[in-house]
């Protein structure tokens, strides 16, 4: 009998484990775009509650073709924005996704965003995790501003 209670033991432990490194999600929106345009962008708030690291690697949405990581920086006094392959959210602490900073950028668009609805976003975390947002539609402007008056990731 106590054999046979090990392996579930073992998951509990396990599942007690993995909900405590996952990060929670908070102020997830698609920014709305005009008509024709192949690409729109993903902002959030991405918090790590547990005592570990954590990184989003990727992610997917029915929206779009392909997601990618990005960020702003500047280069030679020019704002550019680059590709990464991932986006650290350390132990702990809160990382803001955010016009001019930390972003996830959606290509390759099946329709366009309409302001309002939400759109399904899948993350994927470097520990195998991945947690799904309903990110509603919303106009975005383009260099928001964290609270405390600098560009996200910077």
């Amino acid at each position: 009998m106590r054999i046979a209670a090990l392996p579930l033991v073992l998951f509990s432990l396990f599942s007690a484990t993995a909900l405590a490194q996952s990060l929670t999600v908070e102020e997830a929106r698609v920014r709305a775009v005009p008509p024709g345009s192949p690409t729109t962008a993903a902002f959030m708030a991405l918090t790590n509650p547990g005592e570990t690291d954590l990184a989003l690697v990727g992610g997917s949405s029915p929206l779009a073709g392909s997601l990618e990581l990005h960020n702003h920086v500047m280069v030679d006094g020019v704002m550019q924005m680059r590709q990464v392959e991932t986006i650290p959210v350390p132990a702990g602490e809160t990382v803001r996704l955010a016009p001019g900073g930390w972003h996830l950028m959606l290509f390759e668009l099946a329709r366009i965003p309409v302001e309002g609805e939400s759109v399904e976003l899948t993350l994927t975390l470097d520990n195998g995790e991945t947690l799904t947002v309903e990110a509603p539609v919303e106009r975005v402007q383009p260099m928001e501003m964290q609270d405390d008056g600098e560009h996200a990731g910077h």
